[in-house]
């Protein structure tokens, strides 16, 4: 397994675009995740004399595909992107078990299905890095815009399988609160107040919180652990219910989380 060399670009209010690199740097080649802002991809291009040699895409929210054709029409490079959405300039449409194979860059990613932000929401796995958009964050997950709670949750399940070293690329710094809000969830968890508190003194620092990593999400993200009995509990108190199934517990995490301050 080739470990990656990604870089950051954050992008909008709290975006992050991602630059994934070949295999020999010295060859420049990248690719681009979920580029909304096509100026500042092509500004990084140019700065670091960096080849685009294709474009991914996990959905079709205007800030992860808005400078998609710009790009591609510039760089004449593919693009990937979620078979089930339309992908400005998409020329190769993807779904579960599809692998993207980009040999300039001696890269290669699985596609994973993981509805639930979005109706065809796709995420890339390779090279012990997750590209998950907004589907996990660091502390959270994306809000239910098309897809059901019992999509998400199986959405979630798929990637809190994946190997406990893997890197998570998230699309957004939304770290500091999800944190918050899952202190409110696990009061008495440690690990949850102590990431919380590296996270605000990160943030503080001027730092980015991401990547995180799928152990570290397993242990702190209440979407990943809504099954666990005293988290089960704490949702169904707050809810207003004596019990609920796994789908419709998780339904009310998210609609908590919606109306947290």
């Amino acid at each position: 397994m080739r470990e990656l060399t990604v870089t950051r670009l954050p992008a909008f209010d709290d975006n992050y675009l991602w630059l994934i690199h070949g295999a020999d740097p010295a060859q420049k080649h990248v690719a681009a995740v979920d580029p909304g802002d096509g100026d500042l991809v092509q500004q990084a291009l140019d700065a670091y004399g960096y080849a685009l040699d294709a474009i991914l895409v996990t959905h079709h929210h205007g800030d992860h595909t808005g400078g998609v054709e710009q790009l591609a029409r510039a760089h004449a490079c593919p693009v990937y992107g979620p078979a089930r959405e339309k992908i400005p300039a998409m020329t190769h449409p993807l779904a579960a078990g599809d692998l993207v194979q980009l040999p300039t860059l001696q890269r290669r990613f699985s596609v994973l299905d993981v509805p639930g932000h979005t109706a065809g929401h796709i995420a890339y796995v390779g090279h012990g890095a997750l590209f998950c958009g907004d589907t996990l964050f660091s502390g959270g997950c994306g809000r239910l815009f098309e897809g059901t709670a019992a999509q998400m949750l199986a959405s979630l399940d798929q990637l809190a399988a994946l190997s406990p070293e893997t890197l998570v690329y998230c699309a957004h710094e939304y770290t500091a609160t999800n944190m918050k809000f899952a202190l409110a969830v696990e009061p008495n968890n440690p690990r949850v107040a102590d990431y919380a508190h590296a996270v605000t003194a990160k943030r503080a620092a001027g730092e980015s919180t991401v990547p995180s990593t799928i152990e570290r999400e397993l242990t702190v993200n209440p979407f990943l652990r809504s099954r666990i009995k005293s988290v089960a509990e704490r949702i169904w108190q707050e809810a207003g219910v004596a019990q609920a199934s796994e789908a419709e517990t998780f339904r009310w995490l998210r609609e908590w989380k919606n109306r947290f301050r």
